[in-house]
């Protein structure tokens, strides 16, 4: 697989850029624990995004009803339509995953560009879908399952972890891929579920989340006073107004909590206690 995914690519003149994370993956026993993770049936309609030169998409294809392949770059799209021309179940999209509006589909499978994975993530979790395997670099699955506490913990943890049960499943030496990257990469597997807590106002929950993890280091009480601009900035109270206001709906033990201590419930406990009657 490494030298045909490497002619493919030489005779198309294209030269895989290791910062925008076209790392293609030319390992078979990866790609299959891939599918395999997935569970496909030809009942289901896969989305694989950064399908690349089609390693993933022709195993995919064997097993899948009909795969919905996404690929940005040109030459590339170019040499996945050309493999691909017999399959009458596979759909080939040119464009960028992140501007344009996805047909429906219940899985995705996907060797992610990792330039983009977090932009992709907070996109997948607003869609509706059975279940995702997803390949990331290790640092940011790492991100993904971290506990509270923990230095890989924050933002992404917690939007995450609201919308889907998330399992970091195989890690992945660089030696799997074409061009190598420098570091380690995991499959993760994503099934959507019902929030685990109640959040009155989502709009305020993502704000709260993200204004607090700017100060993770901080207590609440003071990552509250230098975001809450930022989570109400139609309220234009003072900063003495605001302290007296936090003490009177938040308990002590939130406010003297470190934010990176939080656990996702307290998050959305402080976001539904600020916006009480």
């Amino acid at each position: 697989m490494l030298q045909e995914t490497k002619q493919l690519l030489r005779r198309s003149e294209i030269w895989l850029n290791n910062r925008l994370g076209q790392n293609q993956v030319v390992d078979p026993i990866i790609l299959k624990k891939m599918v395999d993770y997935a569970e496909l049936t030809a009942k289901d309609v896969v989305l694989e995004i950064g399908a690349g030169v089609g390693n993933l998409t022709i195993m995919l294809a064997d097993l899948a009803g009909v795969v919905v392949a996404i690929e940005k770059d040109k030459k590339l799209t170019k040499i996945l339509r050309e493999r691909l021309k017999d399959r009458t179940n596979v759909k080939i999209i040119q464009g960028n995953v992140l501007n344009i509006e996805l047909p429906k589909f219940n899985k995705i499978v996907s060797n992610l560009p990792f330039s983009i994975s977090s932009k992709i993530i907070f996109k997948l979790l607003g869609l509706n879908f059975d279940l995702a395997v997803l390949m990331f670099q290790k640092e940011f699955a790492e991100r993904l399952v971290a506990a509270p506490g923990t230095e890989n913990y924050g933002r992404l943890t917690v939007n995450t972890y609201y919308r889907a049960n998330v399992e970091m499943l195989d890690e992945v030496p660089p030696s799997a891929f074409f061009p190598q990257p420098k570091v380690s990469s995991a499959i993760v597997k994503l099934i959507p579920r019902l929030p685990p807590f109640e959040v009155r106002d989502e709009r305020v929950f993502s704000r709260v989340v993200r204004a607090l993890f700017q100060h993770r280091r901080q207590r609440v009480r003071n990552a509250l006073l230098h975001s809450f601009s930022e989570i109400f900035p139609e309220r234009k109270i003072t900063k003495g107004e605001i302290r007296s206001f936090l003490e009177g709906i938040l308990p002590k033990k939130y406010l003297e909590t470190r934010v990176m201590e939080l656990t996702p419930e307290n998050f959305g406990e402080i976001s539904n206690l600020l916006i009480s009657p």
